[in-house]
């Protein structure tokens, strides 16, 4: 059996077209930890790097069947993560304008916070906080209230990116479905 370093060009691209799932693995494993590292250095974040790399492969995958290399196999997976992450900080930009925008405007017209129903709404968040199981609320509030990276997380307490990654994800789950009740009641009070 060959290697990845041994597979050429052609022969790469003809086993990706016929959805070869150990040439498309050997690709994986040969160039996922190098191009990780290049999106790291554009977006600066561990967790929407390893994103920006996973959706490069999909879409290699998905396309494997119509994919040519006008270049080398990694050429078109580096220029592919350096396209994905330039449009991820697009879209970043696109959203923090628009988010301003909607604070500029948006305070003239709206009638005031009734400051009765916003203690209340925070009482509701302090409380769904302190639900969560210790180890997700204490992952959650470095995550969220401190901003601090997935890495910085698990270097200060010890545990692993992946373990961040998930209790976060864990801690978003259960507040929704505490909070969700809370919201539509104080939506449906606006309406009418």
């Amino acid at each position: 059996m060959t290697t990845g370093s041994e597979m050429s060009f052609l022969s790469i691209a003809d086993r990706l077209a016929r959805r070869d799932e150990a040439a498309f693995e050997q690709v994986f494993k040969d160039h996922f930890k190098g191009l990780h590292a290049y999106a790291v250095t554009i977006l600066k974040d561990d967790f929407l790097a390893e994103e920006a790399v996973q959706q490069v492969f999909f879409r290699l995958w998905e396309r494997a069947e119509g994919l040519t290399f006008t270049s080398s196999p990694a050429a078109y997976l580096y220029r592919a993560v350096h396209n994905e992450s330039m449009n991820h900080l697009k879209h970043s930009q696109v959203r923090a304008k628009h988010r301003l925008h909607a604070v500029r405007t948006s305070t003239a017209d709206q009638e005031p916070v009734n400051t009765a129903e916003l203690r209340e709404l925070e009482k509701r968040l302090r409380e769904a906080l302190l639900a969560l199981p210790e180890q997700c609320r204490t992952i959650f509030q470095l995550s969220r209230f401190e901003d601090l990276k997935y890495r910085e997380i698990a270097d200060k307490l010890g545990i692993s990116v992946k373990t961040v990654e998930n209790q976060v994800g864990k801690a978003l789950k259960l507040l929704r479905e505490k909070m969700i009740e809370v919201m539509i009641c104080f939506i449906l009070i606006h309406l009418f």
